[in-house]
């Protein structure tokens, strides 16, 4: 998955916790929030202000559905409010590697793979 089709399909899921993100769709979406969010902030600190609230409902559905994807619940994002240990364990869970099967639905398309 490429980082623009990554950014179109986040935003366009901006709040459907459902479903499962591969983990290039994720991880391409936190670097262009925090792209964003560096640009923003050389701007104005409002702008910075807009573009944080802006993103933050998407970015929170986009890491359910990448926790679905290791077969865990979203609610599992909740643990990084336990400082440093937490945020450990949240970024492990969202690192690993698609479980099969899998109870949170089919497998995300990948599209521009080649066939195999």
């Amino acid at each position: 998955m490429t980082f623009t089709e990554s950014i179109k399909i986040c935003l366009s899921k901006y709040a459907d916790f459902n479903g499962r993100a591969s983990r290039s769709e994720y991880w391409w979406f936190v670097l262009f929030t925090v792209l964003v969010s560096f640009a923003a902030s050389a701007v104005s600190d409002k702008l910075s202000l807009l573009v944080s609230v802006a993103t933050l409902l998407p970015s929170i559905a986009v890491a359910a559905r990448r926790l679905h994807d290791t077969n865990r619940s979203g609610w599992w994002q909740l643990i990084a409010l336990l400082p440093i240990i937490g945020w450990i364990v949240v970024i492990y869970f969202l690192i690993q590697e698609a479980k099969e099967p899998n109870n949170f639905g089919a497998a995300p398309v990948v599209p521009n793979l080649p066939e195999t």
